[in-house]
């Protein structure tokens, strides 16, 4: 175990495996929720449970193998909800295609991570914005767990309305978002997994939705799914502006993840730190590999603070982690028979977590004041993370222009700004 230094970083086996465990608990969600959202794209169900538990074993073992950090990666939420809601749902892509936006994603994010680049859009973007960009993606899937959840409902008089109450499918569902809440405010272990399960048996035991017939089974292929990607066609001018959305969204997405659990932690020392360098890069790597496996962007994912408050500081921890995630490819039956009305719910509290991050931002700034404003309810408004950004960037230089401040116009957003003229006006 001297790979992982241990003796270096205050811990033991015993410990670190411990915290492997805790993380595992924690993000187990993932598999069954990233599972049903992708589905909704039409990709095969079965194949994205395979998928998405393989590329978190490859991810979380990578990075404890490369950088020796206890950060547990996964298939990251919100970009998730964007490629079927947005992008194929939305835009009408198919998701070969969306795939192969991810890929080229992953491609641009390993060259950042190992060039000068990384550092000079950490920069040049404001804090603020980065900010809104969490807040917006939390309000766009919360949004969507709603929709789903059939509490919000489509109307032609005012767009949205609220849904049947008396509905007993929407009934359970708010019995699993209320228990959500309750099991994260009492800082439950594994509080998803456990809101998910419990409400699943409510489903079951009450006749709203049907019991599976078995829970266990041999893993599904990733076949249907895997190296299914369509690079050519994500090629296209058209496509930049969302092959940026995905590669900026989740370098914001790690970097934020990364910055809590290692101040907690102790991790990390400076923006040069060689640990954080390569955990970056391990989730650049992964996400490249997500798109060949048919899943989207991985990401550092914030559960792995459960691990390092049970003590894990190493590599190790994250490799326990990534290895435990075999366990749930042998529960595909089980997976299959979680209704929606048990899988929705988290969706919201995770966009409701998300939405949090308005609480630092600075408002005495109009430029900041109205381009935040524009990202976080144009994200779920126009049902788009990129639409979202660009317009709060086009409000975040026009105010700079109105008051004369232009030098201090951020060499990112008036890029941004630039490429939102492009896709409004141009495209």
């Amino acid at each position: 175990m001297n790979l992982f230094q241990l003796r270096d970083h205050g811990t033991d086996i015993r410990t670190e495996m411990t915290a492997g465990f805790t993380t595992f608990l924690a993000m187990l969600y993932i598999v069954p929720v990233n599972a049903a959202i992708l589905s909704a794209a039409g990709l095969p169900f079965d194949a994205v449970i395979t998928a998405t538990a393989v590329m978190t074993i490859i991810a979380s073992v990578l990075n404890g193998l490369w950088a020796n950090t206890p950060i547990a990666m996964s298939v990251g939420m919100g970009l998730n909800a964007y490629f079927s809601f947005g992008l194929v749902k939305g835009m009408g892509l198919v998701w070969q295609t969306a795939l192969g936006i991810v890929f080229l994603s992953g491609i641009l994010y390993i060259l950042i991570s190992i060039t000068p680049l990384r550092r000079w859009m950490i920069a040049t973007i404001p804090i603020d914005v980065k900010r809104a960009v969490s807040a917006g993606i939390g309000a766009f899937i919360a949004f969507i767990g709603m929709e789903q959840l059939h509490l919000i409902t489509d109307s032609p008089a005012t767009l949205v309305t609220l849904g049947n109450l008396k509905d007993p499918h929407l009934l359970i569902g708010l019995f699993g978002l209320a228990l959500t809440i309750f099991l994260v405010i009492k800082k439950a272990r594994g509080a998803f997994i456990l809101s998910i399960t419990l409400t699943a048996l409510l489903a079951w035991a009450t006749g709203v939705e049907p019991m599976p017939g078995a829970f266990f089974s041999l893993p599904a292929s990733m076949a249907p799914i895997a190296f299914e990607l369509d690079i050519a066609s994500a090629l296209s001018l058209s496509m930049a502006p969302l092959i940026l959305i995905f590669l900026i969204t989740d370098l914001f997405d790690t970097l934020g993840t990364l910055t809590g659990v290692g101040m907690r932690a102790n991790l990390f020392h400076g923006k040069d730190s060689v640990p954080l360098q390569r955990t970056i890069e391990a989730d650049a790597a992964a996400t490249m590999l997500s798109g060949l496996a048919g899943v989207t962007s991985t990401t550092a994912f914030i559960e792995s603070a459960a691990g390092v408050e049970a003590g894990g500081r190493t590599g190790l921890t994250a490799v326990v982690t990534g290895l435990l995630f075999i366990l749930p490819l042998f529960w595909l039956p089980f997976f299959q028979a979680i209704p929606s009305n048990a899988i929705y719910p988290v969706l919201i509290v995770i966009g409701v977590m998300m939405f949090g991050e308005l609480q630092h931002i600075d408002y005495s700034d109009a430029a900041v004041k109205y381009s935040t404003f524009l990202i976080v309810l144009g994200m779920p408004l126009t049902y788009s993370i990129t639409d979202g950004l660009l317009l709060g960037s086009l409000a975040y230089v026009f105010i700079r222009l109105i008051q004369g401040r232009f030098r201090q116009i951020d060499i990112a957003m008036g890029v941004l700004a630039a490429v939102a003229l492009l896709v409004f006006f141009v495209l």
